[in-house]
């Protein structure tokens, strides 16, 4: 029987992150009738709790901040880093489109950005020594009305109950508001909470729609040009994430409560789509938190990272993909990786490094995530690992403090690793640890969405198995697998990709109805 559509527009976007209302923009600003769809409360997605760095090397807004770079020297860097695990042709869309993304945002006022200074996160040939990054400018809070109650929160409140004012937005916060900002002015676009994608809807080979639900009721909704498929990963699905990663769970991740549990995975996966990278996300360092959440770290500036067996095991002012990676890799050997020690001394009063929110040294010793002690043999007894271990690997990194060199992982030889640092030794990276009391903080492996998803073409086309697209059906941002593979090569490269994917998603949608 015909199907008995509930509702139509030209395009269809499931999600409502950077990469989802970039597409909706874009498609809305050229004059289709944009349908956004989200399934929890709030737009924004994880996207509302980042910093919002975009990697998008050649554009005009590193030109106007006397930042030399160039889509050429971009790609090349990107290709050191990446190598061949994504298609060279998807590479190559990225990158070349980002200067053209950037001019396309730059036409609404609404929508502005200046640079940010953040080294790149590998020393590989076309690194751009102050980084691309570039960011939202921030956004006053009552510009957006009634819009601002359903912008999702930042994580210190959303995830863990931690007061921040909200009258000036910045970072995460910025981009979904002016985005959301910029669509309301295209006068095309129609933006709806609390509707979940149920299933894709198949005719004749083609992807005309998809079933929903809002408030308990099934929606069947019609896209005329093509849905766009932007509703993140499967971090928050705890059986996925111990079947496809050997993760524990799914507690640790950064991503937004109630969203990212593999929806778009399963609908996709319906309807034929071929998928790669599940094993892979965006990983980091995580404090865990007494409410079993984890915050993500970055910017240590003090402190050493030891595993059970009281050893250190990387370089812990590595970038911090690249320490999760670590992390993994360590945990593979079969001594335990998770939850890794943070240890450090009485110099610093709390964790020296940069989480969203910052420990509270109190209620982190009640639950038992810090411990101190006035020894380090005191502490290692308080910690589980063996006290002569600690002892020495303390001592030894005490050395490379002294020496200013770190021979055993080379910490603080790389400008990423200096840019957090504040030590006044030799090698500002390596601050000794030798004032009591000594502390021990748990920090678990956490991340900021999974990578895996749909293949996608240079559009962001979905991929079959048979490697041909399916027809009107597209995935964006952390529903499709990364073009960046298993790397991570510099800040925004998550947002500044799923950006232009869907820019180019749309854009394609646009061009083919015309």
């Amino acid at each position: 029987m015909p199907i008995q559509w509930d509702e139509t527009a030209d395009v269809v976007v499931v999600g409502s992150g950077g990469a989802a209302l970039t597409a909706a923009y874009t498609a809305a600003a050229g004059g289709s009738h944009t349908l956004v769809l989200e399934k929890t409360e709030y737009f924004g997605g994880t996207s509302a709790y980042s910093g919002a760095c975009l990697w998008l090397p050649g554009n005009h807004v590193l030109r106007r901040a006397g930042v030399e770079d160039s889509v050429e020297r971009g790609l090349k860097y990107f290709r050191a880093v990446v190598g061949d695990r994504t298609p060279a042709a998807l590479q190559e869309a990225y990158v070349s489109t980002a200067p053209e993304l950037m001019e396309f945002l730059d036409r609404d006022p609404v929508l502005e950005f200046g640079y940010l200074p953040f080294p790149d996160y590998f020393a590989a040939p076309g690194r751009a020594p102050g980084g691309r990054g570039i960011c939202p400018k921030p956004l006053p809070a009552h510009l957006l009305g009634t819009r601002l109650a359903q912008v999702r929160p930042p994580i210190s409140i959303d995830q863990f109950g931690v007061p921040q004012e909200r009258e000036t937005l910045t970072g995460g916060q910025a981009l979904i508001g002016r985005l959301l900002l910029a669509l309301d002015g295209t006068g095309n676009a129609t933006l709806r909470t609390g509707t979940r994608m149920r299933s894709l809807v198949v005719e004749d080979g083609r992807v005309v729609g998809l079933e929903a639900e809002h408030e308990g009721r099934a929606l069947m909704i019609r896209a005329e040009r093509g849905v766009i498929v932007a509703a993140g990963g499967f971090e928050r699905n705890a059986e996925l994430r111990r079947e496809l990663q050997d993760m524990p769970g799914a507690d640790w991740s950064s991503a937004a409560p109630g969203s990212n549990t593999g929806d778009a995975l399963a609908a996709l996966q319906a309807v034929g789509a071929a998928t790669d990278l599940t094993d892979e996300a965006w990983w980091c360092p995580a404090v865990l938190f007494p409410n079993d959440h984890a915050a993500f770290t970055l910017g240590l500036r003090g402190g050493v990272f030891v595993n059970a067996a009281g050893e250190r095991f990387a370089n812990e002012s590595l970038p911090y993909d690249r320490m999760g990676h670590e992390i993994r890799a360590g945990h593979a050997t079969g001594v335990s990786h998770l939850p890794v020690w943070w240890i450090f001394d009485g110099r610093f009063a709390n964790a020296p490094g940069m989480s969203q929110p910052a420990p509270d040294p109190e209620a982190f010793q009640a639950a038992g995530l810090w411990r101190s002690a006035d020894t380090l043999t005191a502490l290692a007894e308080r910690i589980g690992v063996p006290a002569d271990v600690l002892g020495k690997t303390v001592t030894r990194f005490n050395g490379f403090a002294a020496s200013g060199v770190d021979t055993d992982f080379q910490r603080g030889e790389d400008p990423y690793d200096r840019f957090f640092a504040t030590g006044d030794g030799p090698n500002p990276a390596l601050v000794p640890i030798e004032r009591a009391p000594f502390h021990a903080v748990q920090v678990a492996l956490g991340d900021l969405g999974t990578k895996g998803g749909a293949r996608v073409g240079a559009d962001g086309q979905v991929l079959g198995e048979d490697g041909n697209a399916i027809s009107g059906l597209y995935a964006i941002g952390n529903s499709a697998a990364s073009v960046a593979g298993h790397a991570y090569p510099g800040p925004g490269v998550p947002l500044g990709s799923g950006m232009v994917f869907g820019y180019r998603a749309a854009s394609r949608i646009l061009e083919e109805g015309r």
